[in-house]
């Protein structure tokens, strides 16, 4: 290439593409979102409602050097931020509530023997409060709700109680 064809000419500054910018970035991941929130919540309407709410919230805070997965990464833990304000309003629950009930694993074989009373032996160490907390919760598969409305008490209340009483009985042991 000869001096003649070289765009610009000695000390004249070359543009270089610019790099796309976090918001262009954020708009193309959009369609992904929505298809991201939309098989969550199966209804057209929410999905361009909740996918409206994740823009209006990302987009204003992104960081303009991002890489384009830290701002596809963002755009999806608003997403699941949004999904999860969105699905406390529609159950009454809350966020915190919502999330621990979605991490109770169904059991699929019976609990052995030996398991049985190893239980039992550590329920019956706790005290009453404690013990009952733990049965509601864990045996009969109480929400915090349920519990403290059985118990005559608030949820944090009874969230402060199992707490305790999950440090109580991982301090006993079993009677041999």
């Amino acid at each position: 290439m000869t001096a003649q064809e070289q765009p610009g000419g000695p000390g004249e500054v070359v543009e270089l593409p610019a790099a796309p910018r976090a918001t262009d970035i954020a708009l193309n991941e959009l369609e992904l979102v929505y298809a991201f929130i939309y098989a969550r919540v199966g209804n057209r309407a929410d999905a361009e409602d909740l996918t409206q709410q994740v823009a209006l919230k990302a987009i204003p805070r992104l960081r303009q050097g991002a890489p384009a997965s830290a701002i596809r990464g963002y755009l999806f833990a608003t997403a699941r931020s949004v999904l999860g304000g969105f699905w406390s309003t529609r159950l009454g629950l809350s966020e915190a509530e919502l999330r621990e009930d979605l991490a109770l694993p169904v059991p699929t074989t019976p609990p052995s023997d030996e398991g049985v009373e190893i239980v039992q032996q550590i329920l019956a160490q706790l005290s009453d409060n404690y013990r009952r907390v733990l049965e509601l919760r864990f045996l009969h598969g109480y929400s915090l709700k349920e519990v403290a409305a059985e118990m005559h008490s608030t949820v944090g209340a009874i969230k402060v109680m199992q707490l305790r009483a999950l440090r109580a009985a991982a301090r006993l042991r079993p009677l041999e």
